[in-house]
């Protein structure tokens, strides 16, 4: 879009501004209901926080990311009317909003303006993204030059997202006059985003001489977590004001202006551990998507292992013990100290146990199949019996009581098919679905520091699915310190078999690893969802052909 409304500064020296940032989850496709909520932000940010600006997120009218909803006929004529009932609600102060726009036969992903009762501005962003879990070219047109526009008396330039991300947005708005940069997010999280998202703004701010408020979206959508931390860079480049990660809210930050726009600084948020951070997203993820999607409670397998106890941990803490059901189904190979330590951590966390014996329905299920199984040996067939029996006693406990089922497998597994179709991979989320076996335990003592819930022996007894005797997981998988290694070359990084044993691995490792990712992608494709806490999660990030002759090497 064209520069719009830009104009010098009040002939005042000195002017102050209270911008506040609404850093606010919504849900995708609630367009009246997210209409009402920017309503009540905007209003609680007037009279109780004196805000002149409110900002919200990217794409809050909608939610993000809204998908092909954006396709549906009547996806124009319900943003209308969010838009009528927004310039008619009497708000007191300006508000930029983050809406789809649709003119002369185009979609944008747009910012708007609101002041007065009327739209005074508005800004079509540049640069949708095509890469990782974004797919916005399949919806948006681009959008073409700044939009720099007077709010409050001020000149602002608007950007959307990844138009900060990519040289121009900025750089053309400082050149227009703005003296202040808003920039509306719907920022997926994943461990390392926070700095990255630093480490540009300062740039950005500095490079231009402009300060830069960035407003978050916060909560989570299907498999991606909104984490928030909205911040605001002065002129120099400097950190002025950074919200806390996980929270939503409506945090205020002051302007004054002397020749340049400079924040008022406010004492930062302590920096969280990494183990902190991705625990509070997984604890997000399952929080939004089970109240969304209007299941009263959850049920999982409780195993007396350590990937089903985490997962416990997270359900707890997400949902209170009382919408949380935990199911021991012990079998012949189950050991005492399983069953124990399952009890313990039930208890510990006040959640609904219950112990049923998988055995006379695995006794039924070989009576059935003795005639077709007559004459062969003992396999993973047995094995993967039980794990499905298991499912089935979770999908009927779903079913009569309206419990979403939680899985509980993690990504090492998962990549490699150390899992069962219809049997542990049955339910509708997993929680640890892009949390690596190496990471599963750092989460299980950061999960402890908090508050002591999982039994010392889960984390430190070697790793066991117990489905057969003396099982232990690295029987069959390289240990997981190595296997978290190259699968971290292979699937996040794309690394080739041949780069991958040049870091200095074992070819043989290699060459198992990588076949067994490949192999058991069709697996994977019938898993449920779970929480992307990665650069690259098995979702939407990776999306690989089933049938393939596709051959690793270099």
């Amino acid at each position: 879009m064209s520069v719009s409304g830009s104009s010098p500064f009040p002939s005042k020296s000195l002017q102050n501004l209270r911008v506040v940032m609404a850093q606010l989850d919504f849900l995708v496709g609630d367009i009246p209901g997210n209409t009402e909520r920017i309503i009540d932000a905007a209003r609680r940010a007037r009279s109780k926080e004196g805000a002149d600006i409110v900002v919200f997120p990217e794409l809050c009218v909608t939610g993000y990311p809204p998908e092909d909803l954006l396709l549906r006929p009547s996806m124009h004529l319900r943003v209308t009317e969010s838009l009528d009932r927004l310039q008619s609600a009497q708000l007191g102060a300006a508000i930029v909003i983050g809406v789809p726009v649709q003119t002369k036969g185009l979609l944008y992903n747009a910012a708007v303006v609101i002041e007065g009762g009327n739209i005074t501005g508005r800004y079509f962003k540049r640069f949708p993204p095509n890469y990782q879990v974004f797919d916005e070219k399949r919806y948006f047109a681009e959008g073409e030059g700044a939009a720099v526009i007077e709010i409050c008396g001020v000149p602002v330039g608007l950007t959307v997202c990844e138009d900060i991300w990519t040289d121009g947005p900025v750089e053309d708005s400082a050149a227009a006059g703005a003296q202040l940069i808003i920039n509306l997010n719907a920022s997926p999280y994943d461990i390392d985003k926070q700095a990255r998202r630093k480490a540009l703004l300062e740039r950005k701010s500095r490079d231009n001489q402009v300060s830069i408020v960035y407003t978050n979206l916060v909560g989570a959508q299907d498999e991606l977590v909104f984490d928030g931390g909205s911040m605001v860079y002065d002129h120099s480049g400097s950190l002025a004001v950074e919200v806390p990660q996980f929270n939503e809210g409506l945090f205020p930050v002051d302007f004054v202006f002397d020749r340049r726009c400079q924040p008022v600084s406010q004492p930062l948020p302590a920096e969280p551990s990494v183990e902190a951070n991705v625990f509070n997203a997984l604890v997000m993820g399952v929080r939004d998507y089970v109240n969304k999607n209007g299941f009263k409670s959850v049920v999982l397998g409780l195993s007396g292992g350590i990937d089903s106890a985490l997962a416990l941990a997270v359900a707890a803490d997400a949902l209170g013990p009382d919408r949380v059901r935990a199911v021991m189904m012990p079998f012949r190979y189950t050991s005492d100290i399983s069953l124990e330590d399952a009890a313990a951590q039930a208890g510990s966390m006040g959640v609904q146990y219950d112990v049923y014996s998988i055995e006379p329905m695995y006794e039924s299920f070989m009576a059935a199949l003795a005639e077709p199984f007559e004459g062969t040996t003992l396999d993973t067939t047995e094995q993967n019996l039980q794990a499905r029996i298991r499912g089935v006693m979770l999908m009927s406990l779903s079913n009569k009581f309206g419990s979403l089922v939680l899985t509980t497998g993690n990504k090492s597994e998962l990549a490699v098919g150390y899992s069962t179709l219809y049997g542990d991979m049955a339910g509708g989320f997993d929680v640890l679905k892009d949390v690596p076996k190496t990471l599963v335990f750092r989460l299980a003592r950061y999960r402890n520091s908090v508050s002591p819930v999982i039994p010392e022996r889960v984390i430190t007894r070697p790793p066991s699915a117990e489905l057969a005797p003396d099982q232990k997981d690295e029987d069959s998988l390289p240990g997981y310190d190595v296997l978290d290694q190259i699968l971290n070359f292979y699937v996040e990084r794309d690394f080739s078999a041949d780069a991958i044993v040049a870091e200095g691995f074992d070819q043989a490792d290699v060459d198992r690893v990588i076949r067994l990712v490949d192999l058991n992608e069709y697996k994977r494709r019938q898993a449920p969802i779970g929480i992307r806490i990665t650069e690259r999660g098995f979702g939407k990030d990776r999306r690989y052909p089933i049938t393939s002759g596709w051959k690793s090497g270099n």
